[in-house]
């Protein structure tokens, strides 16, 4: 046996390099990373590539190691220059994504500390540095200190979280679940039915309240359909509003929406993975009025806030309700309770996770390194730049607007001379996509194909707007003469 033992002790320990091995290994992941960021301003937005990275499957996994070097070289020619490009410029899309530096040097450091940050007592500076966040949060927000939240994977485990807590504060029982009704609209984002079903509550009634002409939800029509499910015997429970929905970017009137809600006692929850971080900025606070009385909320880090993928958050206004909702114990963490001090909860108790990565870190730095004043003037600025765009379009010959802006998504259409306007919109993308200079998205609007120009990439600046605006006339016209 001890033979044994000993010949993999030797086969395993390349699991565990020496200095001298790291380095080697760093350095190259660097140079790697370096050249990618370095060649970043000459990236196309998309690329369409034939075998669209088909190419990495023919190099299995195997018992045989490759080098370093063959590794990042399947990579590059496969994985790192397909598809949509999130970190350009020109990346107009599905709402850009961040991918701060140092976000991402903070991901490298929690990877290698390992820090357990679900457990107080295992991790109570982990933990403490994402309390400390989460109250930074909720107090631009305008929650109040009873305030409690954790960090996610993102807007759909967040969402996810709302939902059960949501759930659980109305003390909801499978056999009222039929008759119980949450109002949504049209425009809420599809999370929100799949983390309904995931809660078991698929049985559920769901309203969709009309929408006005900038496609926010009416509160005249909410009022009227609640009174009406209420004389029918149904229980009216949650009422989800939108901090800017994915398709255009509207804000739901928060303030007259939380009115009702209190009014008939419902959970009001919003969902502001896009567009909550605006709250950060005195434009954005001022469109956000009334998020602040909303029962819970959500944002997405990974977008309003720069950060790589992976970031979301998720807010109650009444912690007790989320503690309730997910506190949970288990005879082999009994030691948790002794090490911890008394007033210290667990984010494992606040959410459905227990083992998870130490996701704070990778916001806590860039805000630590930076300050908070480059976030608030980077969003201050896709705010405006959007409103540049919409007041630069508007006036040209054939282009047809959308609503103005609430946040930094903008939609359009081009009229053409003659033919189908939606098949013609449709060329228009695929060709913009194809081009791969920028990188703008589409959505079906009242049975209109409708182009979506979303600003949030933290290097997209006043230069990418008019380079957009020159290839949309130009794309255009080539469609028209073609």
């Amino acid at each position: 046996m001890l033979e044994e033992i000993q010949k993999l002790e030797k086969v395993s320990s390349v699991l565990d390099p020496d200095a001298h091995e790291r380095r080697k290994i760093r350095a190259k992941i660097v140079q790697y990373t370096e050249a990618f960021l370095e060649d970043m301003p000459r990236q196309r937005a998309y690329v369409d590539s034939a075998g669209k990275g088909i190419g990495i499957m023919d190099s299995p996994i195997s018992d045989e190691p490759i080098s370093l070097d063959e590794a990042l070289a399947l990579l590059e020619a496969h994985v790192d220059t397909v598809g949509e490009m999130v970190g350009p410029a020109g990346n107009l899309g599905y709402i850009p994504l961040g991918g701060l530096y140092p976000a991402a040097l903070a991901d490298f450091m929690a990877s290698i500390t390992n820090r357990f940050a679900s457990i107080f007592f295992s991790a109570p500076g982990a933990t403490r540095i994402e309390r400390m966040l989460l109250r930074w949060i909720a107090d631009f927000i305008g929650y109040p200190q009873s305030a409690a939240g954790d960090f996610t994977s993102g807007g759909s485990i967040a969402n996810l979280l709302a939902v059960v807590t949501a759930r659980e504060a109305h003390d909801l029982k499978a056999a009222d679940f039929s008759k119980t009704v949450v109002y949504l609209t049209v425009q809420t984002h599809h999370s929100i039915r799949k983390a309904l079903r995931t809660a078991g509550l698929k049985e559920c009634v769901l309203r969709y309240v009309p929408l006005g002409s900038h496609f926010r939800m009416q509160p005249e029509a909410l009022e009227k359909t609640i009174q009406a499910d209420k004389k029918a015997g149904l229980n009216p429970w949650l009422i989800v509003a939108a901090a800017g929905t994915t398709d255009t970017g509207a804000v739901d009137p928060f303030d007259k929406i939380a009115d009702i809600a209190d009014a008939h006692r419902l959970w009001l929850h919003v969902d502001g993975a896009y567009g909550a971080a605006f709250a950060l900025c005195p434009a954005g606070k001022k469109k956000l009025k009334g998020i602040e009385r909303s029962d819970s909320m959500i944002v997405n880090p990974h977008k309003g806030m720069f950060l790589p993928l992976g970031s979301g958050v998720a807010l109650v206004k009444d912690g007790k309700h989320l503690l309730q909702a997910h506190q949970s114990d288990a005879s082999y963490l009994q030691d948790k309770d002794v090490l911890a001090s008394p007033d210290e909860i667990s984010p494992a108790d606040l959410s459905l996770e227990l083992t998870r990565p130490f996701r704070g870190l990778r916001l806590w730095l860039p805000l630590k390194i930076l300050g908070v004043a480059p976030f608030r003037a980077a969003l201050s600025e896709k705010l405006l730049l959007a409103q540049y765009f919409y007041k630069k379009i508007q006036p040209m010959d054939r282009f047809e607007m959308g609503p103005f802006p609430d946040l930094s998504i903008v939609t359009f259409r081009y009229i053409p001379k003659r033919g189908d306007v939606n098949q013609f919109n449709q060329k228009l993308v695929n060709a913009i996509q194809k081009d791969g200079r920028i990188f703008i998205s589409s959505t079906t609007l009242d049975g209109k194909f409708t182009l979506r120009l979303a600003v949030l990439g933290f290097r997209t600046h006043l230069d990418t707007i008019d380079e957009a605006i020159e290839i949309l006339q130009e794309k255009s016209q080539e469609i028209e003469k073609s």
